[in-house]
């Protein structure tokens, strides 16, 4: 299919990025989550942390959005830090998303869905896994207006499905407050909270998924903080909804369920659709869940090649993976899908997934730290407002609290991030050295 350049049915609309946001944040963490916290948290604590992730996912839209104003190119976090911080630490952003930050969340709900389709026909898992990812790449690669369509229709189905099971779920909760309690309270209940944030950001993870394609908006500077907030508060209301049906519904022994998922695959709405409808309620529930992995990759398959035809656009990759603006990038959409079926076949996903959670946090608080880095030491560039600037401060205080928590009892992770750090910028110190000789030599 060919590409008209700058062609305007060849941008995407403000919908077309809150659907990108809302694709990329919505998996199964929400239909999760809640049991893990029940087993130590009440209602009410359960509750609150929602309402907690939701307010610091939306400081993070409000700062994401003035930094996208200030910088309306596609490229994510990469662009964000080189150009506004260091260039050593956007190449060191964009490394972590070309090697952990998209491919793995990909190969993971690529192999989920595999399992959820297990439980409704005899198919491998991990086939089924490779099949979502090589069709999905085939669709992305194929043309702008292929992809955008495929990623549209995904996102229609998944929302009806999605508001079907909260219209049903809320029509048959209780109305009343519930009464149960944790079976094993914690006894920091102020750790307890902290962790309990990492299943929501966990949740919540996506909701800046439209600064990775913002030079394919019609109007970036406009639409990109809109899609960014618009998406955000939408998925927000479904996950306070969907949480509110979990802990009205279900008590801390039914919510264990969560505890042997990896071996299962049930989920708590799978609890709540059986116990309404029956059978037909859990398999339904599955094909939702495999919708909703579906469209996942699908997103991420669409955003994180963005990153990596940045970066060769300035020289940081090879030239093949770059691509002209209003043009997919082909070759990147091939080497994210490769990047994932590796990881598929090679890797245990799960401590892959928990380290990339706390990645995503870092760098997301350096893109909001570079709010008072243009406030204080950038004349050239206009002075981000009051609001933005509040909104940064208390993305990047919560930000720091909950990576306190997960480094404190994780040494390991640690170790793996000054591994990464160090092995990304060698190469950059490498890759620096090699286009200023060049550049010395063409001279």
């Amino acid at each position: 299919m060919s590409e008209r350049k700058g062609a305007p049915a060849d941008k995407l609309s403000l919908w077309s990025g809150v659907g990108l946001v809302a694709a990329n944040m919505i998996g199964a963490g929400v239909f999760l989550s809640a049991g893990f916290m029940a087993q130590e948290m009440g209602p009410g604590a359960i509750l609150l942390a929602w309402l907690v992730g939701t307010g610091i996912a939306v400081a993070g839209t409000r700062a994401y959005g003035a930094v996208a104003r200030l910088v309306p190119r596609s490229g994510g976090e990469y662009r964000y830090l080189t150009e506004l911080l260091h260039p050593s630490l956007g190449y060191l952003a964009g490394w972590a998303s070309l090697l952990v930050g998209f491919a793995a969340p990909i190969a993971a709900s690529a192999v989920a869905a595999g399992y959820f389709a297990a439980t409704l026909a005899p198919v491998p898992p991990l086939l089924v896994g490779s099949v979502v990812i090589v069709a999905l790449t085939a669709l992305h690669a194929g043309g702008f207006r292929l992809s955008r369509r495929t990623q549209d229709g995904l996102v229609v189905v998944k929302a009806v499905l999605l508001l079907g099971f909260a219209a049903l779920g809320l029509a048959h909760a209780a109305g009343r407050w519930p009464a149960w309690t944790p079976p094993t309270p914690a006894e920091s209940p102020v750790a307890a909270f902290a962790g309990s944030l990492f299943f929501v950001a966990f949740a919540f993870s996506g909701w800046n998924a439209a600064v990775y394609a913002a030079e394919e908006f019609a109007d970036p500077r406009r639409d990109v903080p809109r899609a960014m907030l618009i998406g955000c508060l939408l998925v927000a209301a479904l996950y306070l909804a969907v949480n509110w049906v979990f802990v009205a519904t279900l008590t801390p022994e039914q919510a264990s369920v969560v505890l042997t998922y990896e071996s299962q695959r049930v989920t708590l709405g799978h609890l709540v659709m059986t116990e309404l409808l029956g059978r037909a309620g859990g398999q339904a529930m599955s094909v939702l869940t495999i919708v909703a992995f579906v469209s996942s990759v699908s997103a991420m398959l669409f955003v994180g090649p963005r990153v990596y035809a940045a970066m060769a656009n300035d020289g940081l990759l090879p030239r093949v993976f770059a691509a002209e603006a209003g043009r997919t990038p082909r070759a990147s959409v091939v080497l994210q899908g490769v990047l994932a079926l590796v990881l598929l076949f090679t890797h245990e996903l799960q401590q892959i997934l928990s380290n990339v959670g706390a990645i995503l946090t870092l760098f997301a608080a350096l893109v909001a730290l570079s709010l008072f880095r243009v406030r204080f030491a950038r004349p050239d560039l206009p002075r981000p407002s009051a609001g933005s600037l509040a909104a940064a401060a208390i993305y990047v205080a919560f930000a720091a609290w909950m990576l306190y928590f997960g480094f404190r009892g994780a040494t390991h992770l640690v170790a793996w991030l000054v591994a990464i750090a160090g092995a990304a910028l060698g190469f950059y110190g490498f890759t620096a050295r090699y286009r200023g000789s060049r550049r010395a030599t063409e001279a």
